[in-house]
């Protein structure tokens, strides 16, 4: 036995010399988010890397990811949906709260406050998205009753109410809550005030969206109120897509203006809506003859995104149409898709939205520095709804206003800039399909498909980008994650916590879709009524490191706050997650199984020699024994004496 065990004594010699002459290669730290906001806030996706030991480079290749320069401020890049002929308007989409609630909100350059339906509405329409329910949301606050705001008849809340020209209104309190932007945006999610609607009234009760997202000038703004707090800077931009194209893009915050944009001043001492200087329009080359007041009237030419069509001053109406029945008198005049309005309408020109400059005539609006901006077909036309083929005139004579209003219709296919901090406001036509890329700016991160995607309702398709919450974390690619660790504050007492540490593993493992056993406790630490928890998320027992999709589903659950504490732990706070790759095996880890199995096959075999062995040694010793017959007879042997 004694050569066994020196045998294998030299086999595990060997194996250790092996491994640690083979296990020189770098360790790895963690990837490691840091949020310094409370759940009042959601955090933010920081680019994911891995580091080496003894190197500050950073491997790219590990994780995809937009790079903002430190000097640059972040802007909120949002998909525009819906078409402006077919709904009356387009709609972006905002998450409210905490785990956040989705909404469609038509874009309002004429609405100084943003609000949805709220869930104790019990005069609001049917809308694309369910009412948003404050008691769901871990951050919201009501806005308190101060000098600033108007306040409801107990004196307890301020209350806030809008009405519109069309005769719809909207009417309810006012609340503080998370708004996120989607995964388009750079702009991480903001606490901003919003209305919680009790009451809508006309269009707004019936339309298909959910509410408003007021752009105007006011502190209720969504744009006063990110300018305020500096995270934007003072500026938006939209850019709505063509006829038959629908969708298109807005933006929150500043971008670099293209060369070939014109520009208007726009004077917000004049009026309270976006205004601009128009001096006079061309048609087909033609000046008008417009004195150039006739668009100076009242609060002056105002854009307003929640507008469907133009609506010029008689005189100004009267010279625009008279033009246009000029330049088109090939085709025919027909009536309208309604018989009760006096439509102007034209059939002939065919059914293609790209040659319809064939048909009909350019026009041009001059600005009061001389620059010019033009004016294709589809932007003053719309389809007849009932004519295949058939366009009418979206240019109406503003009864007896002598506002200017230009609505969504004179800017499509048009990147319109919003710059307030230098009081004007940019046009420059483009593609509003392909804004990004002629903007040269970086695509968007691909969506991640879940389960909730939503249908467009426009389309019926789904659309390209339909985030589901905050902004996502990106795909890791080939990095393998051994752990997943966050910090957890609750507002209790450890003391208090500790029996009720397994209720919260059973939370948490629900929430993040794990099973209670790959969720451990690691750490913690308590200060009064206070404690911070640190858990680390685990492979399953049979994995040795966590799928990236499992992964990326964990850490959008973490990034948007989406874990259900129970109440009796009070409220929580998630202050730092990170990804961990798995440890680095060594040489022994990784062939221990083998040497175990090549070990135990050496003991067996030693074993069965040795037991071979022995039996061939005693069998031997047997056969040196000579065989005598029962009778024989044995010689007498004398006794020794005993030995006193």
């Amino acid at each position: 036995m004694a050569w066994v065990l020196t045998l294998a004594i030299l086999f595990f010699t060997t194996a250790v010399s092996a491994a640690e002459f083979r296990s020189n290669s770098p360790d790895y730290h963690s990837i490691t988010f840091v949020n310094n906001t409370s759940t009042r806030g959601n955090a933010m996706i920081l680019p994911l890397f891995f580091k080496q030991h003894a190197t500050n480079r950073v491997k790219d290749h590990f994780f995809a990811r937009r790079h903002l320069h430190a000097s640059t401020i972040p802007n909120a890049r949002m998909p525009l949906h819906d078409d402006l002929l077919l709904n009356g308007y387009y709609t972006t989409r905002l998450w409210i709260g905490t785990p956040p609630q989705r909404f469609a909100l038509i874009v309002d350059t004429g609405s100084t406050v943003t609000y949805v339906p709220c869930a104790t509405c019990e005069q609001c329409g049917k809308h694309q998205d369910p009412k948003f329910q404050p008691e769901s949301s871990i951050t919201y606050e009501p806005l308190k009753c101060n000098i600033d705001c108007t306040c409801d008849t107990d004196r307890e809340q301020c209350i806030y109410e809008r009405q519109y020209a069309e005769m719809s209104s909207s009417s309810g309190v006012l609340g503080v809550d998370i708004i996120s932007f989607g995964n388009l945006s750079d702009l991480q999610p903001q606490r901003a005030t919003f209305g919680c609607e009790n009451m809508e009234t006309g269009d707004l009760y019936s339309q298909h969206a959910d509410g408003i997202m007021g752009l105007g000038r006011g502190d209720l703004s969504i744009v006063d109120q990110l300018v305020e707090k500096g995270v934007i800077s003072d500026s938006f931009s939209l850019c709505y897509g063509g006829m038959d194209v629908g969708g298109g893009s807005m933006v929150l915050g500043g971008i670099s203006s293209p060369k070939e944009m014109v520009f208007s001043n726009s004077d917000p001492v004049r009026s309270p809506y976006y205004n601009i200087e128009l001096n006079e329009i061309r048609v087909a080359g033609k000046k008008l003859p417009l004195n150039p007041k006739v668009f100076d009237g009242k609060h002056g030419t105002v854009l307003d995104s929640g507008t469907t069509y133009a609506y010029l001053p008689q005189a100004a109406f009267e010279a625009f149409k008279a033009a246009i029945l000029k330049e088109t008198q090939s085709l025919k005049r027909i009536q309208g898709p309604d018989p009760n309005y006096n439509d102007i309408c034209f059939s002939g020109a065919g059914s293609d939205a790209a040659q319809l400059s064939k048909a009909f005539p350019s026009a041009e609006m001059v600005f009061g520095n001389g620059q010019k901006l033009l004016l294709a077909p589809e932007n003053y036309l719309f389809r007849h709804s009932k004519i295949h083929g058939a366009y009418c005139l979206g240019i109406f004579q503003n009864g007896k206003e002598s506002t200017t209003l230009l609505g969504g219709i004179i800017v499509r296919n048009t990147l319109v800039t919003y710059d307030r901090e230098h009081e004007k406001i940019g046009f420059w036509k483009t593609n509003c399909s392909e804004l990004w890329e002629r903007l040269h700016l970086s695509p968007a991160s691909p969506h991640l498909p879940s389960d909730t995607d939503e249908v467009d309702s426009t389309t019926g398709m789904a659309p390209k980008l339909a985030p589901t919450g905050p902004p996502q974390p990106q795909t890791p690619g080939d990095v393998k994650i051994g752990l997943i660790k966050f910090s957890m504050l609750l507002t209790i007492n450890y003391t208090e916590l500790k029996p009720h540490i397994p209720e919260l593993v059973q939370s948490i493992g629900k929430d993040l879709d794990v099973k209670p056993s790959q969720v451990k406790l690691t750490n913690y630490t308590s200060g009064g009524n206070v404690t911070l928890l640190k858990w680390a998320i685990y492979p399953a027992q049979s994995d040795d490191y966590i799928s990236n999709s499992t992964a990326m589903k964990i850490l959008s659950r973490l990034s948007g706050n989406q874990l259900h504490v129970p109440d009796s732990f009070g409220s929580y706070k998630l202050s730092e997650w990170s990804m961990e790759p798995p440890p680095k095996r060594t040489w022994w880890k990784q062939h221990y199984l083998a040497l175990v199995i090549a070990f135990s096959v050496v003991v067996v075999i030693g074993l069965l020699a040795s037991g071979g062995w022995f039996i061939w040694r005693r069998k031997q010793s047997q056969a040196e024994i000579p065989y005598k017959p029962v009778d024989s007879v044995v010689a007498e042997q004398e006794l020794q004496p005993l030995q006193n």
